[in-house]
């Protein structure tokens, strides 16, 4: 099987064709001749970053919005904070406790907006596929209709991915979504998180918050031979902010505890003989 000598994609998850003598993906091969300027996203971020005073945070207390509400908080300064958690119905209580300890450390405002979203993870679970997508979409606009009625301009994010080659979007209603991690290392990520009181929860699949990320992963990994982060993934690995080995890691087919497998189908009201988990 070809694999791309640039990210981690192979041919299960990309066309990959040689060019002058290596394997490459066709993501890579775009990145290759429209690469990302990594100074220019970095100076755009913190051109857009010195007109905002007032902001929320989409905050899920996994590690990326805790160094998105750092940054925004002791690095930009933005002076009107708010770090809303949208509360799915399958966080980790770790996420929570995170949440609140780290919030109440940087001396935030803190709000957790609870709503029902058993019917993409149960939708999800019962397809194998992946719930991600779906989930950041309503998510997103939920905090979108939260920031107009309270007047915020700007939701800050904590995605390492630009849009493309910009670090934000303009969203319906003149709201503005800043991924305020754009093209930051691994490494400063973790770097940033040591000087926090954050305690990294064990879960399978790559997440810090997520009950229903690690059985989704496991369904679908058995039923297709890989992970359905690949691709985003494979992208970090792109960008040169995950190394090689940590992302083979991650995409690993991962092992979730019997217990996490009662939790989430007794809230999706899911049966285990409607799904096939199979346990190595």
């Amino acid at each position: 099987m070809l694999r791309c000598s640039l990210c981690v994609n192979d041919e299960r998850t990309s066309r990959i064709e040689i060019v002058n003598g290596r394997p490459l993906c066709r993501e890579c091969q775009v990145y290759l001749r429209h690469p990302i300027d990594r100074d220019r996203i970095k100076q755009e971020l913190e051109e857009l970053m010195e007109n905002v005073e007032k902001a929320i945070v989409a905050y899920s207390g996994g590690k990326d919005s805790v160094v998105a509400l750092y940054l925004a908080k002791e690095v930009y300064s933005v002076k009107e904070l708010e770090a809303v958690m949208i509360d799915h119905g399958l966080m980790a209580r770790e996420a929570v406790e995170n949440a609140e300890r780290i919030a109440d450390y940087l001396n935030v405002p803190f709000k957790v907006l609870r709503y029902d979203y058993s019917d993409i993870f149960r939708n999800a679970l019962l397809k194998a596929q992946s719930p991600c997508r779906a989930c950041s979409k309503r998510t997103m606009e939920k905090l979108r209709r939260y920031a107009l009625r309270n007047g915020y301009k700007y939701i800050i994010t904590g995605h390492e991915l630009p849009f493309g080659h910009h670090p934000y979007r303009l969203m319906s209603g003149g709201v503005v979504q800043i991924r305020l991690l754009s093209m930051m290392t691994e490494k400063e990520r973790f770097d940033i998180l040591r000087r926090l009181p954050f305690e990294f929860p064990e879960l399978p699949g790559y997440t810090t918050n997520c009950l229903v990320l690690g059985p989704a992963l496991q369904l679908y990994w058995d039923k297709h031979g890989y992970s359905f982060e690949h691709r985003r993934i494979a992208a970090l690995v792109r960008y040169g902010l995950m190394s090689r080995e940590k992302a083979e890691r991650e995409l690993q087919r991962p092992d979730v505890p019997e217990e996490q497998w009662k939790i989430v189908l007794g809230k999706l009201g899911i049966k285990e003989d409607q799904i096939k988990i199979n346990q190595k």
